[in-house]
């Protein structure tokens, strides 16, 4: 037994259902080997990858129409993997990381729910380069902001991870974090673009959580479609 309880969900994205195994609440927590110990993951956010947030759902839905062709994409923070199981269907170059110990598995097994073939997995701990990941032409991740220095971790591997051209997308709930990297990217010469997002359906105008797009160059989000 894996010591954690499951739920089987069922999410619509982009016109598709998608079905996917999280965890069945956030009270789960198992790590019979210290993995996630070893890996700096403490009780308190263990379950966190394991559940589908809002973020993550604007996120997927903006990758059912976002444009793809040609470009390798990069998604950080996958946890479950939504955007990547809507990138893979669709036939996109897409690498998924993680660094939770059980992200790979979760997302091998959702892939495999959803008659997709197996998803490229990193494990990526932010801190830690790793050059032989390469370089991205899209850069995405849904509230990977929760803590106040994620932003410069961020703003540091997209120098070694991003071509110049690259887009950086990432859903933001409104922690407060997101204009910590916009500094950062500006110093890099980026520019960002915020759409106010609805994350649910309980929010109410103005919304706080927002799709936030950086470009060098030109004009940000021209990937969406309207």
């Amino acid at each position: 037994m894996p010591g954690y309880k499951t739920r089987n969900l069922c999410v619509r994205l982009g016109g598709h259902d998608f079905h996917i195994r999280a965890l069945s609440d956030l009270q789960q927590f198992a790590d019979p080997d210290g993995l996630a110990e070893r890996a700096g993951i403490s009780s308190s956010l263990w379950s966190l990858f394991g559940q589908v947030w809002p973020s993550g759902r604007v996120l997927a839905e903006a990758m059912s129409s976002f444009e793809v062709a040609g470009k390798r994409i990069l998604e950080l923070g996958c946890g479950l993997g939504l955007a990547s199981l809507v990138l893979q269907r669709r036939g996109a170059d897409i690498v998924a990381t993680d660094h939770h110990p059980l992200a790979e598995p979760f997302l091998a097994h959702n892939a495999a729910l959803n008659g997709l073939a197996a998803i490229a997995y990193r494990d990526l701990p932010w801190a830690v380069p790793n050059l032989a990941l390469g370089r991205f032409d899209l850069i995405i991740g849904s509230d990977i902001l929760y803590e106040r220095d994620h932003a410069s971790q961020l703003a540091a591997m997209l120098l070694r991870h991003a071509h110049v051209d690259a887009e950086v997308l990432i859903t933001d709930p409104g922690r407060g974090n997101s204009s910590l990297l916009t500094r950062a990217l500006a110093a890099q010469g980026y520019s960002v673009t915020e759409l106010r997002s609805r994350f649910d359906e309980r929010d109410q105008l103005p919304f706080r959580g927002r799709l936030l797009s950086y470009r060098r160059g030109a004009s940000a989000t021209d990937g969406l479609c309207a």
